[in-house]
């Protein structure tokens, strides 16, 4: 299946930390097909450092979507049967708005110029964009990380605009430790002399700074156990120390390409400010009162979570599930086994796909039924 990234533009978005963003430009792409009743669409949305290539082959880069073992004809989400679409975050740095556009009053990024955004911002953008595909109300919302979060927001803030949420290896807000590692990333790029201030769209990006931050990042979502099986304490390319400060061990190189790679497809402003709206994020709105956060809701829940994920960990998603069950709330749980840690949403799919295909199907019916 090959894709090709669209983007629908909006006049402007009002913003919850207050004014507006004008222009918007959002990238998105599609697979299968809008029914005639228009009642199969469901949005896929992405983790922290994603993108609206969710499946299928890009035609450009000939690169798989990130989701792709569970997107497409006869899987989880399947576009045999479902309109899928996926697109990429306000403040991201893959085709929709974010620092590293060109604000329309400088003719220059924006930088720091940028407003600070949020999850709901986030959010409502996306409905924007479903509205303007026409589609009045989605059979489902599904991610995860902090597309679960963007799930879980699309229930609170549109519960008559989707019928479920799939919301994975997520929490409804950050803990001091998440917000802890978030800081740890962000402090890596401000530090490096290369950020300037967030103006260094004309010379030298923070590169160190950056892939700094994405090796941090990059041992929180992997497992102790996976990361002793795959690397130990095996030596790179030698048969002893070196006894010098380059790279002894194979996890040092593993955490340096990944930390380099990044750099090649990542904005270091858009990394400030999307750890900086995971770290807002708060379902009620900063009262701690799930209940009431979810007392408008009428939408039907799948929460997943993962035993070896200690990013997210699986009592945060089971305190969503204490209190949607205490409310009778439609809400199904599974704490999957799995050593791949956090990661294991976009590795670990063959218990996820049954899940998620046998409750899409019973939305379905209800669907059809009501």
């Amino acid at each position: 299946m090959i894709v090709e990234t669209k983007s629908a533009h909006f006049d402007s978005i009002a913003l919850e930390g207050g004014g507006t963003l004008a222009p918007v430009e959002v990238a998105y792409e599609t697979y299968g097909e809008l029914n005639h009743a228009r009642s199969n669409a469901i949005l896929i949305t992405h983790a922290f450092t994603g993108d609206a290539h969710a499946a299928g082959v890009a035609h450009d880069s000939g690169k798989p979507g990130w989701w792709d073992n569970m997107i497409g004809p006869g899987k989880a989400f399947d576009t045999d049967r479902y309109f899928v679409i996926c697109s990429n975050v306000l403040g991201g740095c893959q085709g929709t708005t974010g620092p590293s556009s060109v604000n329309p009053a400088t003719g220059r990024p924006y930088g720091l110029a940028f407003p600070v955004i949020t999850i709901r911002d986030m959010v409502r953008l996306q409905k924007m964009l479903i509205d303007e595909l026409g589609v009045g109300r989605l059979l489902c919302v599904a991610g995860g990380s902090m597309g679960g979060m963007q799930a879980l927001e699309w229930a609170v803030s549109y519960p008559d605009a989707v019928r479920c949420v799939i919301p994975i290896a997520t929490t409804w807000r950050h803990s001091a430790q998440q917000i802890a590692f978030n800081e740890v990333g962000r402090q890596s790029i401000m530090a490096d002399p290369d950020w300037n201030q967030g103006e260094y769209y004309d010379t030298k990006p923070p590169a160190r700074g950056l892939a700094v931050a994405r090796m941090v990042g990059h041992i929180t979502y992997m497992s102790d156990e996976s990361m002793r099986e795959k690397f130990g304490r095996k030596l790179r390319e030698k048969e002893k120390f070196g006894f010098d400060f380059g790279v002894d061990f194979e996890v040092e190189s593993y955490l340096r390409y990944r930390g380099n790679q990044f750099v090649g497809r990542f904005d270091a402003n858009s990394y400030l400010y999307i750890t900086k709206a995971e770290d807002y994020f708060d379902l009620t709105n900063g009262t701690g009162r799930l209940a009431d956060a979810f007392r408008p809701v009428d939408t039907r829940f799948l929460v997943i979570s993962f035993t070896s994920d200690w990013l997210y960990p699986s009592y945060q998603a089971q305190e969503i599930v204490r209190v949607l069950r205490r409310m009778n709330g439609d809400v199904a749980y599974c704490d999957l086994q799995s050593n791949y840690g956090h990661d294991a949403f976009l590795v670990d799919v063959a218990e996820q796909t049954e899940l998620v295909r046998g409750f899409l199907d019973s939305t379905a019916r209800i669907a059809v039924a009501a």
